[in-house]
């Protein structure tokens, strides 16, 4: 059962309440290269992307915003740190939510300066606390980084915006440890009601950090913790868009795209398995529509777990038994069980 937590609007989007958890992802281009940056924001909103963050590092890239937004359609965050000024830019080129942290943006009246922008315009704030650049202060009152001192430093930006009147708030507290990451998070859903964006950050290369992230993101999931999610990678951000899915979809929590089910292959497998495994996952990860399709090795397991699944492949020795919807269709020799599987699995998502 999801924690329950307000709604906060984002452009199109709505986070938190009883609405989805809402996929999200943050462009590696250079914000003040627009082409750059629209070309990847389509990418990303191609593989299913709902929201995408953009660095701003300077009024260059502040004022890319309506450049970028002209050119794309789904909602834009502007991540600022220390300037308040590029805060106000960024909002008067269209931002669609701002990624701050009021209490490093200067005095009352700067915070108040951006605070009266975002409740004119209708635009929330996330505070963004991360466990590497957690401020001096909470160090020495904690003596280390630590959730209770993550949550403390959160709850004093709450505090700054909420003695303005202003709650349109949502919250992420990230770390580069899973556990770390589990006990802030646990600690401040029992606090507030604010949305929760959810995220393992600097988790690692593409390989360690999907690990890290269905373990840590996962377990929060599971829990009813997150509204909105990234899968943070050192690679290519199409590929944070897919793993979000991935694990939203095993939990249950999105129908989106093709579930895969391969084996793990052993000494029965009289096929060459793992290359039509792995053909068959990239011909499939682009599409939307819920299928579940099994690419399987040998006689134990294989023609169950065909059957059981909308489309798939058991392997004999030199050939397979095509499956649609538990039924053997045809027998295929080897060489042509990909173009054979592929072919049924594009007639059922009517994909050309």
């Amino acid at each position: 059962m999801r924690c329950k937590t307000r709604t906060v609007k984002i452009g199109s989007c709505l986070i938190g309440g009883d609405n989805p958890v809402v996929v999200q992802s943050m462009c590696s281009t250079d914000t003040r290269d627009v082409d750059a940056t629209i070309a990847q924001i389509k990418e990303l909103e191609a593989a299913g992307c709902q929201i995408a963050r953009v660095a701003i590092v300077d009024s260059e890239a502040a004022q890319a915003i309506g450049k970028i937004k002209a050119g794309t359609t789904i909602p834009l965050v502007a991540d600022i740190h220390f300037d308040y000024k590029l805060a106000l830019q960024s909002l008067s080129a269209g931002a669609d939510a701002l990624r701050i942290n009021p209490g490093n943006i200067g005095d009352r009246k700067r915070v108040q300066a951006v605070v009266s922008a975002c409740r004119e315009k209708n635009i929330p704030i996330r505070i963004g606390v991360n466990s590497g650049s957690l401020d001096k202060q909470m160090l020495q009152r904690y003596g280390a980084v630590c959730a209770e001192a993550m949550v403390e430093s959160a709850m004093e930006n709450i505090k700054i915006l909420e003695d303005m009147d202003f709650r349109e708030i949502k919250i992420s507290l990230k770390a580069s440890s899973v556990k770390l990451t589990l006990e802030a998070y646990r600690l401040m859903a029992s606090r507030v009601d604010y949305p929760l964006h959810i995220g393992i950050t600097e988790a690692g290369t593409k390989d360690r950090a999907l690990i890290k992230s269905a373990l840590g993101l996962g377990m929060l999931l599971n829990e009813g913790i997150g509204d909105t999610i990234r899968v943070s990678l050192t690679g290519n951000p199409v590929d944070e868009v897919w793993a979000a899915y991935e694990i939203l979809r095993n939990l249950g929590l999105s129908e989106r795209g093709v579930e895969l089910i391969s084996c793990p292959t052993c000494g029965r497998c009289e096929i060459d398995l793992i290359p039509l495994a792995e053909a068959v996952d990239q011909a499939v990860r682009h599409m939307e529509q819920p299928l579940k399709v099994a690419v399987m090795g040998c006689v134990v397991n294989g023609p169950g777990e065909a059957r059981e699944a909308d489309v798939g492949i058991a392997g004999g020795r030199g050939f397979g038994l095509l499956f649609r919807s538990g039924e053997i269709i045809k027998k295929v020799p080897a060489a042509d069980m990909f173009s054979e599987l592929l072919q049924e699995i594009n007639k059922l998502t009517n994909n050309k």
